[in-house]
């Protein structure tokens, strides 16, 4: 019974597949190659690559998360290259692509994970075909690849399987992708990367520094009056630090004399070694010098080890190998003293360390949003011979207090008359004390703290007070503190007030001229947040947000509001990630009642003093990390900021000043890059009498 099962089994799954391969491609017996018809209608993604797999008899591993169903149809016949093509067309339009092995295997995976897998480095022998993934590098001879990678990421899907990143130290692309897309970027490079018509000339220094040569041929000409030349005949120099070579463009006879003076000036020092300068652009002097000393050390460690190796036992090399390393903080450079080819090392290092770091402009957004409401009712008696009801919740004042107010403001004193004789002269002295006035201070500090509204009734010996208040409190803070600093270093951002806290307090031996120690603490918003840019466009934060406020005096100090975050996290350049929030309900209800009588349905409310008070606070802190790579973008950056204040400042005198209306307001001027030069005396005076 189980090898029958089998069997049936077996039969009904050899009957899907045939049905499956006659649907997919018809043969031609009468040919001698294989040629198909695809057609898939509703073919669930899996099945599809199952059955293609099945016709190019090729092993295919399908990735869990491909899903999804296929309809395609193909109105031609294919053959197996061109039927694989159409496999390869059908993944991509889905979403989808196929990452070839070494070992043949095809694996089948999401578009955005194929960048990552082990794609084929392909070159110009086999650039591949279709939308097979690959990877290509290319070299870039005539345009910075700095410049040339933004543009040629508006062609790739960055998002998806495409990828396009540049290596600035060997002016090379790297991009991944289907072929065709990538083909499509190569033929880009190919009529972007074109020298110019003029010819230029590199000759490649040996022991000389390529600026201070550069500096030395522009003395040459300066001093020969390039003005009185014609342009043709004035050659263009530039110092490529990078490969220590001066580059010459111009007229051959041009070019030919400034070559004759550079062999003529690269020669060997005479001396054991050689003194280069080195202006640093964007680095700092001191912290290179550090560095640089330790790099020294190495190689002349190596260096003395290889000499002593190659040298005959009992014997030492007899030449030293000193390195000299100072700093000049006034010009930011670095002066060494070195063997050449130490110097040529140092150099090196010194070029690949003195790059245009990039910036980051961090933008911390502060939503808090508040919203209190609360009712205070209460009704208090009070009887003439004793006897009240005194309640002091919430807002309400006691009854008894008002009482005693009251009564002590009713008290008037006569004044009295009192004579006495004054022992030595005799005569009769007469004291006069006037009538007392109403003291009305109790009164006057129980009511100090009513809140809303009070009804008093007095009838016989009976008094009534009823007291009722409605509070509602909204508040809506936003706040962006934005900040920019370079990769790898800390910034730090406050806008507030120092405010004095007492921390501790001295007296004398006779409790008199006491002492206070005050200490000074920052209240407002801070930012400090250290970033670093990894590879690709990823920002990892370092961030403390803190945002403080003076919540109130107490009996001791002031109390200060705090909400701080302490985290670091991951962002992509120019995307919102939430850092921390805190969403707050607090609902409170007191009552202070006589006993049973507070209890009475409507009329024990005469009986009772109710407070509610109900507070809802959404608190939410969002970060923006932006990377800023070049001063092109940070141009723009500061031209948005500027171009929005100034629009504030431009609204704000449209509105103008109450009761002074036509008074003009201090507004920024346009924003323009361009140095605008004070007009000269001549232009001053003719502006001011056309004013006369």
């Amino acid at each position: 019974m189980q090898s029958g099962s089998f069997l049936q089994r077996c039969s009904r799954k050899f009957a899907v597949l045939g049905l499956a391969v006659l649907l997919s491609y018809s043969i031609h017996a009468n040919e001698e190659e294989v040629m198909y018809s695809p057609n898939f209608r509703g073919t669930d993604i899996n099945e599809f690559i199952s059955i293609v797999g099945m016709n190019l008899e090729r092993t295919i591993i399908v990735e869990p998360q491909v899903r999804g169903r296929v309809n395609v149809r193909s109105y031609e016949m294919l053959n197996a290259d061109q039927y694989y093509q159409f496999f390869l067309n059908v993944l991509e339009v889905y979403g989808f692509a196929v990452v070839e092995m070494e070992s043949g295997v095809l694996k089948v995976v999401r578009g955005k994970d194929a960048k990552t897998s082990n794609i084929p480095v392909v070159g110009d022998e086999n650039p591949g075909m279709g939308d097979e993934m690959v990877t290509r590098v290319v070299q870039v001879r005539n345009v910075s690849v700095r410049e040339l990678a933004p543009l040629l990421r508006q062609f790739v899907n960055q998002a998806g399987s495409g990828h396009v990143v540049n290596y600035d130290p060997s002016n090379v692309l790297m991009m991944t992708g289907p072929a065709a897309t990538v083909n499509r970027m190569v033929d880009i490079i190919q009529r972007v990367d074109r020298a110019g018509d003029q010819e230029v000339e590199i000759i490649r220094l040996n022991y000389g520094s390529a600026s201070e040569m550069v500096r030395i041929l522009e003395s040459i000409y300066r001093s020969q009056g390039r003005g009185e030349q014609p342009d043709f005949l004035i050659p263009r120099i530039v110092a490529d630090e990078r490969t220590n070579s001066v580059v010459v463009s111009g007229e051959p006879q041009a070019r030919q004399r400034v070559v004759e003076l550079v062999q003529r000036l690269d020669a060997e020092l005479e001396t054991s070694g050689n003194t280069r300068v080195f202006y640093l652009k964007y680095a700092k002097a001191e912290e290179l010098i550090s560095v640089l000393k330790s790099v020294g050390e190495t190689i002349v460690t190596e260096a003395s080890g290889q000499s002593q190796q190659q040298q005959p036992q009992g014997r030492r090399a007899s030449q030293g190998r000193n390195v000299s390393i100072e700093a000049h903080a006034d010009s930011n450079s670095v002066i060494i003293t070195a063997q050449p080819d130490i110097l040529r090392s140092l150099e090196d290092v010194i070029r690949q360390l003195d790059i245009r770091r990039a910036q980051v402009l961090v933008e911390a957004i502060i939503v808090e949003v508040f919203d209190g409401d609360g009712t205070d009712f209460g009704v208090q008696w009070i009887h003439e011979d004793g006897g009240l009801t005194n309640f002091s919740t919430g807002n309400v004042v006691p009854i008894s207090s008002i009482a005693a107010g009251a009564a002590q403001a009713s008290q008037f004193t006569r004044g009295t008359t009192t004579r006495t004789r004054d022992p030595a002269t005799g005569q009769i002295i007469e004291t006069v004390t006037p009538d007392g006035n109403r003291d009305y201070s109790g009164l006057a500090q129980a009511l100090q703290g009513l809140n809303g509204a009070m009804l008093g009734v007095y009838q016989g010996n009976w008094g009534a007070v009823l007291q009722a208040v409605r509070t509602s409190t909204n508040s809506n803070i936003l706040a962006t503190p934005h900040i920019t600093t370079m990769d790898n270093q800390e910034a730090f951002f406050l806008v507030g007030q120092e405010v004095p806290v007492i921390t501790g307090s001295t007296t004398g031996s006779n409790n008199d001229n006491p002492f206070q120690q005050v200490n000074r603490q920052e209240v407002g918003i801070k930012l400090k947040v250290t970033p670093q840019i990894n590879e690709g466009d990823a920002v990892q934060l370092m961030i403390e947000q803190e945002v403080s406020s003076i919540g109130g005096a107490t009996a001791v100090d002031i109390t200060i509001n705090k909400r701080e975050i302490r985290t670091t996290v991951m962002a992509d350049d120019g995307a919102t990630v939430v850092l921390g929030g805190l969403i707050d309900e607090d609902v409170q209800e007191s009552s202070s009642k006589v006993p049973l009588l507070g209890d009475i349905p409507i009329l024990g409310h005469l009986f009772k003093s109710t407070s509610v008070s109900k507070r809802k606070r959404n608190l939410m802190v969002f970060i923006r990390a932006s990377i800023v790579r070049d001063g092109a973008t940070m141009s723009e950056m500061s031209q948005r900021k500027y171009n929005y204040i100034r629009a504030e400042q431009l609204e704000r005198d449209q509105r103008g000043i109450q009761l002074m209306p036509r008074t003009p307001q201090a507004v920024l001027p346009e924003w323009d890059d361009s140095l605008i030069l004070p007009p000269t005396f001549d232009e001053y005076l003719q502006q001011d009498r056309k004013q006369d």
